[in-house]
């Protein structure tokens, strides 16, 4: 297929993704707080959230999994990445991910996120002060991902996703899809990424501790206690609607500044608008910042500016990259960030 009909076939998705976007996103200030499996819009990677999610447009190999998963197919033969966010009230999630490269098929990726809660102590209606016992919930979700470049400068890219919550014996499962593409000029050094993320059906929580025994009303004393199950209600996924843009400009031949801005639209929250600003020398030594605003309500925004750093070491014919980002957090302890990668 020649190069004019792949970008009339990026367009062509485009456009009705775009004009539904009234209809998927119907969000809101007053909507917060009201969605699940939130779990899935944390940031993953230190980069990216050292430009304080700006990277729509920017993310590239293994990390765009998370961000936008048409920037898979901008790397090298296979990639990995460990990353472990301390978050907030003592919450910790940890993140790997692998892609590999098979040539002109485009490039596939797995990724699998593990949300950690810590024990928490089991209460009861009559032992309110706790049991003796603890109990751990379990949020993992699994990814895969697939990413072709379609030409020189336009990249696709979608992710599956698989969704799980248990907490003791109750849990719920659901699917999503990740759809991106990104737009890269070489030449000028611009960028931009668009990206509809969690894409999917609604959740319910289900299982036997949502069981309870009770007396039918009028059955003749010493009756059988019958078995009741309260249904769950059905809990929307976060999607959200991300539009980028990036522009890298060289100050001398070891010198790269990189700019960044971010829109974000969610069905359940305000909007957001993302800056970000990295500074790279030599490819190897960089230094990041960012900051992030809602759209409505800025006052209800906890969180602050965002820095990072990273380094790039070259080890035969491979790259090791050590990157660290960290976000303030108002009532809470600051986020914190920490990544290694691996490219071949």
């Amino acid at each position: 297929m020649k190069k004019r009909n792949y970008v009339t076939v990026i367009l062509l998705l485009l456009v009705p993704l775009l004009f539904s976007v009234d209809l998927l996103y119907g969000g809101s200030d007053k909507r917060v707080g009201t969605a699940g499996a939130s779990e899935l819009i944390i940031p993953v990677g230190s980069r990216g959230s050292a430009l304080s999610g700006s990277i729509n447009a920017l993310a590239s190999g293994v990390e765009a999994i998370h961000w936008n998963p048409a920037g898979v197919s901008n790397q090298g033969s296979v990639e990995a990445m460990f990353s472990s966010l301390s978050y907030i009230a003592d919450i910790n999630l940890s993140y790997f991910a692998v892609t590999s490269s098979f040539g002109d098929v485009g490039t596939f990726g797995f990724a699998i996120r593990s949300l950690n809660f810590g024990d928490i102590p089991i209460t009861t209606t009559n032992l309110p002060e706790g049991t003796g016992g603890n109990y751990s919930p379990n949020f993992i979700t699994g990814s895969l991902t697939y990413s072709r470049a379609f030409t020189d400068r336009i990249h696709g890219g979608v992710t599956a996703k698989m969704i799980s919550e248990k907490i003791v014996r109750t849990s719920a499962y659901g699917f999503a899809f990740d759809l991106g593409v990104q737009y890269i000029s070489k030449d000028i050094g611009l960028k931009l990424g668009v990206a509809l993320k969690n894409l999917g059906a609604s959740m319910t929580f289900d299982g036997p501790d949502l069981e309870s025994f009770v007396s039918i009303p009028g059955q003749e004393p010493g009756s059988r206690q019958r078995a009741l199950r309260l249904p769950g209600a059905e809990f929307e996924l976060p999607s959200t609607l991300e539009i980028g843009l990036g522009y890298d400009y060289k100050l001398a031949d070891e010198h790269m500044m990189t700019f960044a801005g971010d829109f974000q639209n969610t069905n359940f929250g305000n909007d957001e608008y993302r800056f970000g600003i990295e500074y790279g020398f030599n490819n190897m030594f960089f230094v990041r910042g960012g900051y992030m605003l809602y759209g409505q309500n800025n006052e209800d925004n906890i969180y602050g500016p965002t820095f990072g750093a990273g380094i790039n070491i070259p080890v035969e014919g491979s790259t090791i990259i050590f990157d660290y980002a960290y976000r303030h957090a108002e009532y809470f302890d600051a986020n914190q960030w920490f990544t290694i990668k691996f490219a071949l």
